[in-house]
Order: C-alpha cells, then structure tokens, then sequence
C-alpha cells in the first residue's frame, strides 16, 4: 500500500487547480487520480469557455474577480496562455421584470468593485453586438470585461505547473471507495490499482461527486445535468471578437468560437437522466429557430450536427459551489457542485481549497458561505432566475 498527503479525486480543472495550489503551499506527496486514460477527456473538455463576473450574488462575483485577477497573471505563472479575451457579456431582456433583474444584479456587481458593468438601451445594444434582431429586447447589461476563457488550455496550465512543484498524475487509476478509520476519518482511497493511505482526500470528481462522498458516508447534493452545445459549419458571419449574447428571458445565447458560432440554451422539461450525454435532434431543431429568429445572419449557415456536443454541469441545490471540509468526516475536502460556474472559478477554488486543508479557513475571500454544511443549517446562497 503506497501513501501520500493529499489524495485529488477527479483530473478535471478544479482537481488540477487544488493540486496545484496545495503544491505551492508548500504540501508534497499530493496525487490526482482520474480514471481518463489522460488529460481533458471529462467535463472540462466539454465546457464552452465563457467567463464573467455579472451574477447575482456577491460571492460569485467575488469568486470571479478573484479568477480573473489570477488569469490574468496565469501565463506568468504557470507558462501557458489561459486564453482570457475580454469580449464582454451582453444580456439581454426581455421585458421590463428581466431588466429590473440585471439592474438589481448590477447593483450588487458595482458594490464588489466590478463598476464597469453597465446597463444599456436599444441603440447602445445595435452598437456592441449589430447582428441581435431588437425585436422583443427592451434593455441590456454589458460588461466588456467578460469574455472567453480555453478551459483546456487552464487545465494544462495547471498539470504541467503542478507537475513542475511535484504533484504526480495517475490516469487511468479509478477510485472505487474510501476506507475509513474508527473517528470517522479517511485511511484510505481504494482504486482499481490498489490502496493508497491518505492524509486528506479531495473530491473534485464533478457530476460524480456524490458517489465518491457517499463511499464515506456523506450524501453530498450535487447532481449531473446534461448541457448541450450546436455548433455551426464554419463561417464568418460573426466576428470573434462578439460578446457572449445571452436572451436573460430563457438562456438562449450565442458565441463565436474557433470559427464556428455555437448555440446554447438550457434544456427545457424534465430533468434529464442522470449522465445522460447524447444530445438531442429536437433540442438543436428549437436552437437552430431561435438562432435565425433572432440573429438573422445565422440564416445563412447551416448546424454541423455531427459536431453537436453535450457535457454535464453538477448542480448543487443553491446552484453555487461547495467548498471545505465534510463535518463528519474532517479530511475529506469538497471542491465541486459549481453548477455551469467550475471552469470560470477554477483558479478561485483552488487556491481557496488549498487554504482551508491549509490554515483551516480561507484568506482570500471569505469562503465560508460555501460550507457543506450550509444544506443542513439552512443558509442557502440566494440566486437568481436570470443570472
């Protein structure tokens, strides 16, 4: 049986980043299991690598501001370019109810120092994104400061710099169970490898969270939700430059990425079945109309479905993360259920994380409101139906 200090459950981005951030506090014998034959194959591979700061509680806006404050100094630090390109996030509303949202929202964003988020009228809109139909848009939110990240690029980022300070990679290596002692504590991961004793276990597994928290004990409220994405033949109807253009009234929005123009919406009706990743005919049909509903351009080209993707986000009850130590089972560390939020907040969870397995308590930001804990005791982080 080998051991080592920290055990990193799941190789996504938020796993790398935990890794990493431990690493340079200074931990060694810090491991990553995935059960991927290697890098990008799970959630973040799939992700469609947008970033803002406009949401409507302050804590993700102080989770996103601490994310591009260390993108921006990401290449330096860890010798890969991030891809962080501040094309901006434009909403869009619908009626007079969704514009008093994003304003609402916007006032909360001002109040944690994102001041360049600004509201803006029908002509305002024609000039940051002319290719949007104004029909049935009576107002926006825009911050050019948002934009677009390349998830895989953050992951590398991650790996080769964790790889650098002595974190070692294990892919194709399956945890299977956690072994506990008499306290209730982690003596063990299980893999398809063998044991490996532990000091402490992070679970960073994503939409399959739960399954590792409930090996010891622990029902963790993070479920899979499939997210699909259409994808346009390539094209230059749009310029890359365009902002993330969001409809705030049913999540329709549209981006241009690597030449191609990507159509996304949340999927309406039913939960989907868990880890369900096909995607749907009927679903890229519902896309493909509002596309050439509202940005007529897009008439003109037709949807790769070949092409066509899904992943899935891990969706936590308030839709916000979970950050920190499990009360019954104080060396298993959560870092997950950042529902549709992981990839963006990467940087800001890890290094987070790394400070509570470190000094007990996060000093960046005030991270306590993202206690597991907080399900029981009822402190549910407030959302928003449009942001």
């Amino acid at each position: 049986m080998s051991g080592v200090s920290v055990a990193v459950i799941g190789g996504g981005v938020i796993g790398a980043s935990v890794a990493y951030h431990l690493a340079r506090q200074g931990w060694r014998d810090v491991v990553v299991l995935d059960r991927g034959p290697a890098a990008g194959g799970g959630s973040t591979g799939r992700a469609t690598g947008g970033f803002r700061a406009q949401y409507a509680t302050a804590l993700n806006v102080r989770l996103s501001l601490l994310a591009r404050e260390k993108l921006r100094c990401f290449e330096a630090e860890t010798g890969v370019d991030p891809g962080y390109a501040e094309c901006g996030y434009l909403w869009l509303a619908g009626s007079a109810e969704e514009l008093a949202e994003l304003e609402r929202a916007q006032r909360i964003q001002h109040a944690e120092g994102l001041t360049e988020a600004v509201l803006l009228g029908l002509d305002d809109i024609a000039a940051v994104n002319p290719a949007v139909h104004p029909s049935g848009v009576v107002g926006a939110a825009y911050c050019p400061s948002d934009g677009f990240i390349k998830p895989l690029a953050i992951l590398e980022g991650y790996l080769r710099a964790a790889s650098r300070l002595g974190v070692e990679m294990r892919w194709d290596v399956e945890a299977v169970g956690l072994r506990r002692r008499p306290d209730g504590s982690i003596a063990a991961v299980e893999t398809t490898r063998g044991a490996i004793e532990v000091e402490a276990v992070v679970d960073a597994a994503g939409a399959w969270a739960a399954t590792v928290a409930a090996w010891a004990g622990v029902r963790l409220p993070v479920v899979p939700l499939r997210r699909q994405a259409a994808t346009s033949t390539p094209c230059d109807l749009l310029p890359a430059s365009m902002p993330m253009t969001i409809w705030a009234g049913d999540g329709f929005h549209i981006r241009v990425r690597d030449g191609r123009v990507l159509l996304l919406q949340p999927t309406p009706g039913v939960p989907d079945a868990p880890f369900d990743t096909r995607v749907d005919p009927d679903w890229v049909d519902m896309v493909e109309r509002a596309a050439h509903a509202r940005v007529p351009v897009l008439r003109r080209v037709t949807i790769d479905r070949a092409a066509c993707w899904a992943g899935l986000y891990e969706i936590s009850p308030d839709k916000h993360a979970i950050l920190g130590a499990a009360p019954e089972c104080p060396n298993l560390f959560f870092a997950n259920g950042s529902s549709g939020h992981g990839v963006m907040h990467a940087p800001a969870l890890g290094q987070l994380l790394a400070e509570i397995i470190s000094d007990g308590k996060a000093s960046s930001i005030d991270a306590a409101p993202l206690r597991y804990g907080r399900f029981a005791d009822g402190a549910l982080l407030p959302g928003s139906g449009v942001l």
